[in-house]
């Protein structure tokens, strides 16, 4: 990955075999963001999305294979304790124009993907709400 800021903004070009989530991660860590929103485009390899089923409070996990347009891909960055959450959802969309979307839980980059990350301040922190059965932004 190289990642390099631009006035308060900064841009990330994740390469070939980077997997997007820990990538995301990383740059957090490396960058010192507490936390970001964050948009890009690009082409994923294997992604495994989610829809979370809120009776139930879990995920339905579905895999995809082979490489498949990223036609929205968006989130946050924030903490819960010291923990970097990534937030993400994208929609993909296959050689054949069908498109699926959900909470993307890990895909692989098979050429090149970019990402703007806008930091954010104060720090956006994450609790478990036990009705939601999800760690949700602490927004008070």
């Amino acid at each position: 990955m190289k990642i390099a800021k631009y006035g308060k903004y900064y841009v990330a070009r994740l390469e070939k075999g980077e997997e997007i989530i820990a990538a995301l991660t990383t740059a957090a860590q490396k960058k010192s963001l507490r936390s970001a929103f964050f948009f890009g485009l690009g082409v994923a390899k294997d992604p495994v999305l989610g829809y979370f089923n809120a009776p139930k409070k879990t995920y339905i996990k579905k895999a995809f294979k082979g490489e498949y347009e990223l036609t929205s891909f968006s989130g946050n960055i924030s903490r819960e304790k010291k923990e970097i959450v990534i937030h993400c959802h994208v929609t993909i969309t296959d050689d054949q124009f069908n498109a699926c979307g959900g909470h993307l839980f890990q895909a692989t980059i098979p050429a090149t993907m970019e990402i703007l990350l806008m930091p954010f301040s104060p720090a956006l922190k994450r609790r478990l709400n036990r009705a939601a059965g999800l760690h949700l932004l602490d927004i008070h």
